[in-house]
């Protein structure tokens, strides 16, 4: 297969949704989001083992590899739900935490243009060491990040989906036309039958006089 094949195409995307599954991740467990990080290091692992299908040639990787993409678009798809707070859900409740800790999404108090103060307060009786934090001047705000995130995901997972199915059917192909007691097809190495040489009825030759 040359490069610009279908199979070259989701070697490409796989490499993209590592990368973006890495980084994810990252920023995931900066903020303690157990959910989030459970669902990106399954999905680290899928993508490596639907990489490895493509490149060794094996499509039951790749058939794993987009059932898990179905999968992965669902999860991401009620990530955005969950940010937007659609269907009663909402972001401030303890849900991608496992409502283990008071963790929120990293992007809260880091993001673009975000100023972070923490604040003591003053009133007596008040514990030292506690504080909140104010987070002003933010350019986006954070639930828009993850929503852009996941729309991000949605939108590798679907189109390595199709590249998928793509590159399974071409392998299928080759299984089928593929001679597994003589090698590939006999009929690309039979050798041409020979010209069958005509004979003709020999008189005999009378005995001289």
């Amino acid at each position: 297969m040359g490069c610009c094949t279908g199979r070259c195409t989701l070697i490409f995307l796989c490499s993209l949704q590592l990368l973006a599954a890495l980084e994810r991740q990252i920023f995931d467990f900066l903020g303690f989001q157990w959910a989030p990080i459970l669902g990106n290091f399954l999905q680290i692992i899928v993508v490596i083992l639907g990489l490895f299908g493509t490149i060794q040639f094996r499509p039951r990787y790749i058939v794993v590899y987009t059932v898990w993409t179905a999968l992965w678009v669902t999860w991401n798809v009620f990530i955005i739900c969950f940010y937007l707070e659609v269907g009663g859900l909402s972001k401030e409740t303890d849900l991608m935490t496992f409502n283990i800790s008071m963790h929120r999404s990293w992007w809260r108090e880091h993001g673009p243009g975000c100023i972070r103060r923490v604040v003591r307060p003053s009133a007596p009786g008040v514990l030292e060491d506690y504080s909140y934090v104010s987070v002003t001047g933010c350019i986006i705000d954070f639930q828009y990040l993850e929503v852009i995130h996941s729309a991000i995901q949605i939108l590798l997972s679907l189109i390595g989906f199709v590249y998928a199915c793509y590159v399974i059917s071409i392998f299928m192909e080759e299984e089928d036309s593929f001679d597994f007691i003589g090698g590939l097809d006999t009929y690309s190495y039979r050798q041409p039958p020979q010209e069958h040489v005509e004979l003709k009825p020999v008189k005999p030759i009378g005995r001289s006089k």
